[in-house]
């Protein structure tokens, strides 16, 4: 027997109807926003990944050579594919431009509990300005998202990145070099890091220092403690959040997410009961463009790991009640099959969702299927009712039974 990849998932029906569900939420939210939708391909150039996060990435590409020899990868994450379709399609429409997607991605990793081969992202950006509003802006609506997918423990943790690059600087850490120290101190690998920046001549206070700068963490009052226009801008995106109802967040100057092209604001969010791997959301603002032709432009995104966000909501407890069909039609006979065809055809044309049996079950295992489908109603094409322009429709919550004339089901059932 052949079973899908490694790191992959076959979903049932009622998986699906759950994921369909959550992704409208997060849909709709984003439309409350005044974002909308783009979808861009699966695979792209290699050279875009590699541009956007460096060779090193190459390790978890699925990347192959086309039948023209062209180096082709599967998208890992869907802002670089959004920054070069925005350079190629909508560099010169008016700003700001509000975009959000959500697809299928694919890294070459090892799979474990919420993390897989091929997973999903539900990601946003906000193109066009540096500045507290667009920030906030931002982080409000990943926010509003997480709330309204009901996740009740989640921590949204803020930091700014132009903190640490100053002090980095500060004390001669070389502009080539400071991305792979930034990664180890995302990760808290500070063994790691030690030595990288005793390496580079930098004193033991400075690297104490550091290390303590990305453990700086707490309310607005540790605001106080952050110097100069990085503190200024910290203290002005706090204040539009709360202006916006958002209060549940917590400064952190070591939220790091440690690529080059983040310029500013960086943020997290995460979810506790995931345990270790608890990150469901991340993002900041950044300048991409520039490093796929384009102009220099600032932006600001996120993306949620959707598998993991669902995964936390199912540790919280969450059940996700599938709907079922509204009415199932059983002809009582054979005689009445076409008379129960024009019944479910008549349904479905109001927009009620209906399903009929097809498989010339007897009544008692008809009544069994209806139920193993969740469907509310069964509507029984009779001889007897026929004869009076009638079916006998049961409730398959009270079991009553109720002679409805068929002018009539479609309010009925729709009542």
């Amino acid at each position: 027997m052949i079973q899908c990849p490694r790191g992959t998932r076959d979903f049932l029906p009622d998986e699906m109807e759950k994921r369909r569900f959550y992704e409208n939420v997060l849909r709709n939210v984003a439309k409350t926003f005044g974002f909308r939708e783009i979808s861009t391909p699966i695979f792209e150039e290699s050279e875009l990944f590699i541009l956007r996060s460096g060779p090193n990435v190459l390790s978890e590409l699925y990347a192959f050579k086309d039948k023209g020899d062209r180096s082709i990868a599967l998208r890992p994450e869907m802002t670089a594919p959004a920054i070069r379709m925005f350079v190629n399609e909508m560099s010169n429409e008016p700003k700001p431009i509000k975009i959000f997607y959500f697809g299928q991605c694919f890294r070459y990793e090892r799979p474990q509990s919420g993390r897989y081969r091929e997973f999903f992202q539900f990601g946003a950006e906000l193109i066009g300005n540096a500045n507290a509003e667009t920030d906030a802006e931002i982080i409000a609506m990943a926010a509003s998202m997480i709330r309204a997918l009901g996740l009740k423990e989640y921590k949204i943790r803020i930091g700014h990145i132009g903190v640490l690059r100053q002090r980095l600087t500060d004390i001669g850490v070389p502009k080539d070099r400071m991305a792979e120290i930034l990664q180890k101190l995302d990760k808290k690998l500070y063994e790691e890091a030690e030595p990288l920046l005793r390496s580079m001549n930098v004193a033991k206070e400075d690297i104490v220092s550091i290390f303590k700068l990305t453990e700086t963490v707490g309310g607005k009052e540790v605001l106080d403690s952050i110097p100069g226009d990085a503190g200024d801008y910290l203290r002005s995106i706090t204040d539009i959040l709360a202006a916006m109802g958002v209060n549940d967040i917590e400064i952190d100057l070591g939220v790091v997410r440690g690529l080059d092209y983040y310029t500013g604001i960086v943020f997290e969010a995460e979810a506790p009961s995931l345990g270790a791997e608890k990150q469901i959301c991340g993002g900041g603002s950044y300048s991409l463009s520039e490093l796929f032709g384009g102009e220099k432009v600032f932006s600001t995104g996120f993306a949620i790991g959707f598998d993991r966000i669902l995964l936390a909501m199912e540790k919280e407890g969450q059940v996700f009640k599938n709907e079922g069909i509204k009415a199932y039609v059983v002809p009582a006979s054979e005689d009445m099959k076409l008379g129960a065809s024009k019944v479910v055809a008549m349904l479905r044309e109001n927009g009620i969702i209906s399903d009929i049996d097809i498989m010339g079950r007897k009544m008692g295992k008809a009544m069994k299927y209806a139920s193993v489908a969740r469907a509310e109603y069964v509507v029984i094409v009779g001889m007897q009712e026929s004869e009076q322009d009638a079916v006998t429709v049961r409730d398959m919550v009270s079991g009553e039974q109720t002679l409805v004339k068929i002018d009539n089901l479609v309010k009925f059932i729709m009542n």
